[in-house]
């Protein structure tokens, strides 16, 4: 366990583990879950979706759509139209190393984590329970990817805990967009103090603690505005009848496509 991440050996992770791995230099990370048979589920914005994204530069919101992997014929494999992606784990992790999201942390290692997207006070539920919601959202598909509100991280987390946040507007889940967004707020808030507390260290000090704690505040396991969702309610409860139901009519066909 690290002040940044936990990194881990493939040997250590286990089907139903929430993994992830840092791109361009630890400037964001891709979130999926491990599914057994050297096989990650993981989201990825589908190609379709509005162009105010486009400008993340994240390489991952457009994995998946084709398959040159010549190891598993199955990899890439998604539902038209869906975000949600089949890979194997060295296509997800592309040369990079490999993470293990921690879940049932103590208030305590949460706030000394650096970054935000690696870790939950939130208790994670069973493998099985974790695998099945995954298998059935690449099905099903997860809506459309959203920086901020709707990415593979949040993906993740759901896929884990099967909570989701009431409230649409704001920040969704992932911890990797509150840190984006909490660091600028709290060296706002924080400015004033430089009046106050003319010492510069001070002045830092005030602003990381801040920062620390809107990480806590937005995090899955503390917030009061979720709920528990079962994955075969997620589509109504979110208004994606339309990319379930298209996604249906190929679930008979594809399904044989799929092994772990």
């Amino acid at each position: 366990m690290g002040l940044i991440s936990h990194r881990v050996e493939r040997n250590e992770i286990k089907p139903g583990d929430h993994i992830y791995t840092w791109r361009a230099v630890f400037t964001y990370s891709h979130h999926g879950i491990f599914v057994g048979g050297n096989k990650v589920v993981h989201f990825t914005r589908n190609g379709t979706a509005d162009s105010s994204n486009e400008a993340t530069g994240d390489s991952d919101l457009l994995d998946g759509s084709s398959s040159s992997c010549p190891t598993f014929p199955d990899c890439g494999y998604r539902q038209p139209n869906s975000g949600v992606v089949l890979s194997c784990l060295d296509c997800f992790l592309k040369y990079g190393s490999l993470y293990l999201f921690e879940y049932g942390v103590t208030p305590s290692v949460f706030l000394a984590k650096v970054r935000g997207g690696t870790c939950t006070v939130a208790q994670s539920d069973p493998p099985e329970t974790v695998i099945h919601r995954a298998m059935y959202l690449l099905q099903n598909g997860f809506g459309n990817y959203d920086v901020f509100e709707n990415n593979c991280e949040d993906f993740a987390l759901y896929c884990r805990t099967g909570l989701l946040i009431i409230e649409k507007l704001g920040v969704g889940r992932s911890g990797q967009a509150s840190s984006v967004l909490g660091a600028p707020l709290a060296a706002l808030i924080s400015s004033p103090l430089k009046l106050l507390v003319p010492n510069p260290v001070g002045v830092a000090t005030v602003t990381a603690g801040m920062y620390c704690m809107s990480r806590y505040a937005t995090d899955i396991g503390v917030r009061t505005d979720v709920i528990k969702v079962a994955v075969e309610d997620l589509a109504i409860n979110l208004g994606w009848g339309d990319i379930s139901e298209e996604a249906v009519t190929q679930q008979g066909t594809s399904n044989e496509l799929i092994v772990l």
